[in-house]
């Protein structure tokens, strides 16, 4: 009867890691995305120890095979196999660190109570992660794309071509997060933004995810378009992504 219990208690899924704490002595509670079953906080007993089995497969930004069991307030975690290791990579760079912690906190805030789109958010992220970890654009990059991406998940996708608000034909040269985005003269409310022809370009292409446009522009356009990602993001979310205030721009 207690095996039948457990059973009926016990899934598994594949999961990236977004965050972890200590708990007690030896146990660590994991904040894990996972592909089937949303956002999942669950513990990891005796994870701490050096003769931990599955320790290093749940630090920050790894992907695994998780099996866990439904506790009463936390899930917990009893068996763990590595999938991809990115967090070993991307700690050992601070530019990397800094834009995946970012990357991180905000999926942790997009999926806290959305089911619906785990899947999606789960493909996203693990790909962002990998892009960090291989160095395959500029760590700022990846991120923008990310959160622009991932915020358009959540059903605020920006318009930088149109105007955000009453649809005309663009492109515009004033910028709004609340409105939307990029917006037309007669929508433009006091105190919106004025980007470059060229960062509006830039933020197309970043939520498109189109790298040959993205890793084209210039440092110069690339801060400006951080600045207004964040904004946007922010935005949106209603919450500080406090992350964000540690990435460097310097290369953008």
């Amino acid at each position: 009867m207690a095996r039948s219990t457990f059973a009926s208690r016990s899934y598994s899924d594949d999961a990236v890691v977004l965050r972890t704490y200590k708990l007690g002595e030896a146990d660590r509670i994991v904040i894990l995305l996972t592909s089937e079953h949303g956002q999942v906080r669950a513990v990891a007993k005796g994870v701490r120890r050096t003769t931990s089995r599955f320790g290093a497969r749940l630090e920050p930004f790894n992907v695994a095979r998780v099996q866990l069991v439904h506790g009463r307030t936390l899930d917990i975690v009893s068996q763990a196999v590595g999938m991809r290791s990115y967090g070993e990579r991307i700690v050992a760079d601070y530019e990397r660190y800094t834009a995946a912690a970012a990357m991180a906190e905000t999926a942790e805030k997009l999926t806290a109570d959305d089911y619906d789109t785990a899947a999606q958010h789960f493909r996203l992220l693990t790909g962002a992660f990998s892009a960090v970890a291989r160095g395959l654009h500029p760590p700022g990059r990846i991120l923008d794309s990310y959160l622009l991406r991932a915020v358009s998940l959540a059903g605020w996708s920006p318009s930088f071509m149109d105007c955000a608000r009453c649809g005309a034909p663009g492109p515009h040269r004033s910028f709004s997060a609340a409105l939307g985005g990029a917006v037309c003269p007669q929508c433009r409310p006091p105190g919106a933004a004025a980007p470059s022809p060229s960062t509006f370009v830039l933020l197309d292409g970043l939520l498109r995810g189109d790298w040959p446009v993205v890793d084209a522009a210039d440092p110069r356009t690339a801060r400006a378009a951080a600045g207004l990602v964040a904004a946007y993001v922010q935005w949106h979310m209603e919450r500080t992504v406090k992350a964000l205030a540690l990435v460097d721009r310097g290369e953008a």
